[in-house]
């Protein structure tokens, strides 16, 4: 087939800065080519402002820094492979996904399978020495440390700091004495209790910690109403240390703000961003960045359930050397999220994550990420030049659960409302094969093609209700499909999602009815492609996928 072609310097700072649903009968009706030239979320307004959220994608728990003139971000990814997205932008608002820096997770045997909610949580980035660092903790290891000369890599391999349980939250001062320090938090699922800040003293280098415990600085048990006190970012400025730390939870919390003129404190404590008069639930952890003309800036992120953790912009004022982010809230202190502002910097070109992949490159696009740690024989490029394919994995743990399946490549949604499009075929396909279009959550849907008894079936598929493992159900579109089709998923606001397909790619199909997707585990869902089976074979099948469109609805 043929493709469519359209288709810095006052503050000192230290550290740079599916529940299953019954199908309803299949309705036929035209629908009309999606929108293959907009994107689905674009921040900059083209007037100068910009919208929040910046991202509307899952980059959890984010935290950038400005080097010359050029920010730089990451994020948490957890069991996704590869992790550590790396994105650069010149004006904070417009971002360009340019690599990864973790290319799989360690233990590399423990990441086999996947350990959905594990692996890498939330990151610190930071510019010291001249060179690139993450300081990155595995709920169940410890603290590892990456390093790079370049940004967008080659990242060096992966050193544990710090090993134990529940130490998470990593964040890294270089003080002006030469000494060095590492504050972190801790998860209560594998330490047995949170809500403190400790901090180590550590090798300037970073090559190991110079003390035994450490101490806890920061006690949210003695705050009241503070509780899950995590994500810290530790600054010195203004002749304070600075620790900017989220409380509350991920969906109700705010970001809070201590200081003292000690390092081991007693420190302050004020709300400084809560969610006051706006839609903006849980404004909280992020980072601190001062723009090339002296104004601060904070990004942070909002939990929006099946969307993820999407991520904000606030400018950042000061009074009193207290930081106050946003707008005016109602509360004296604390400001609360603005939804559109002037933008940090004038005339960067428009840019956005990639979403669309018409597998005409070499590589995949940098969107993609995979289910487990992969294998470089899970697909190929060149197989069929100009289409991806999935070569069936064995996956007997998935047989009723797709989800456990390591090789599904997916990405993030990327904005309220859009639309998915692909193509596929299915090649040589063993009974008990599965492919196609899936919606990958705590509760899941997908449709596609299954081989029984020696026919190929039109399945749609739908897991719930949502909790660790949920129950499939599968239902039989077609007894006797053709192995070629048009598969199709359109997300509505409130993530309310619908499948259809075509024979022609003129004619759709509807299947079932909307439905509301789900999160994930510590992520929201992700949109991708399987193809997946019960057993290997003597003759493997395969999958082939000749495009992937993301668009506007």
């Amino acid at each position: 087939m043929t493709k469519n072609p359209n288709i810095m310097n006052r503050h000192n700072i230290a550290s740079a800065v599916l529940l299953p649903l019954a199908l309803a009968a299949c309705q036929t009706a035209p629908v009309n080519e999606p929108n293959t030239t907009k994107q689905p979320w674009v921040a900059d307004l083209g007037n100068g402002q910009y919208k929040n959220p910046i991202l509307h994608a899952d980059y959890s728990d984010p935290d950038a820094i400005r080097v010359g003139d050029t920010y730089y971000m990451t994020s948490s990814s957890f069991n996704s492979v590869p992790g550590l997205p790396l994105l650069t932008s010149k004006d904070l608002v417009n971002w360009e996904l340019v690599g990864h820096a973790l290319p799989a997770l360690v233990p590399a045997e423990r990441f086999a399978v996947p350990r959905h909610g594990d692996g890498v949580w939330a990151p610190c980035l930071r510019y010291h020495d001249g060179k690139f660092w993450i300081f990155y903790p595995d709920p169940d290891h410890g603290i590892f440390v990456i390093t790079a000369e370049r940004f967008d890599g080659p990242w060096s391999a992966p050193r544990l700091l710090l090993a134990g349980k529940g130490i998470i939250d990593p964040t890294p001062l270089w003080d002006d004495d030469g000494k060095a320090w590492l504050l972190h938090g801790w998860a209560k699922s594998r330490a047995g209790f949170n809500n403190v800040l400790t901090l180590r003293a550590m090798a300037p280098d970073a090559g190991k910690l110079l003390d035994q415990e450490g101490t806890t600085i920061i006690d949210g048990n003695k705050l009241p109403g503070y509780k899950t006190l995590e994500g810290p970012k530790f600054y010195k400025a203004n002749g304070y240390y600075y620790v900017f730390a989220p409380a509350g939870g991920v969906e109700e919390g705010w970001q809070s703000v201590f200081r003292s003129r000690s390092l081991t404190g007693p420190y302050e404590v004020r709300k400084v961003l809560e969610q006051g008069n706006t839609p903006i639930n849980g404004p909280h952890q992020g980072a601190w960045v001062r723009a090339q003309d002296g104004k601060d800036w904070f990004i942070h992120f909002q939990d929006r359930n099946a969307y993820g953790r999407v991520v904000h912009l606030q400018p950042m004022r000061w009074i009193d050397d207290w930081p106050i982010m946003g707008d005016p809230g109602p509360h004296a202190g604390a400001g609360q999220p603005v939804l559109t502002h002037v933008k940090p910097v004038a005339g960067a070109a428009v840019k956005t994550p990639p979403t669309s992949d018409e597998f005409d490159g070499p590589r995949l696009g940098l969107q993609w990420q995979w289910n487990a740690n992969s294998k470089p024989d899970w697909y190929s490029l060149s197989a069929r030049p100009g289409q991806l394919r999935l070569f069936t994995q064995a996956a007997p743990d998935a047989t009723d659960y797709v989800r456990a399946a390591p090789a599904i490549l997916a990405q993030k949604p990327p904005a309220p409302a859009f639309v998915v499009d692909t193509h596929v075929q299915l090649n040589d396909a063993n009974d008990g094969d599965r492919a196609g279009l899936i919606v990958n959550a705590m509760q899941y849907a997908w449709l596609g093609l299954r081989r029984t008894g020696g026919a190929t079936e039109l399945v749609y598929t739908s897991c719930g209700p949502a909790v660790v493992r949920c129950k499939e159900t599968a239902t039989v579109v077609l007894p006797s499909a053709p192995t070629s089709l048009y598969l199709r998923m359109s997300m509505a606001e409130g993530a309310m999602a619908s499948f259809a397909y075509s024979t022609d790619n003129v004619t759709f199909q509807t299947v079932g009815q909307s439905l509301k997707i789900s999160k994930g585990r510590w992520v929201g869902a992700q949109i991708g492609l399987f193809s997946v089976g019960t057993a290997a074979h003597a003759k493997a099948s395969s999958l082939d996928v000749d495009y992937f469109r993301v668009s506007a609805p």
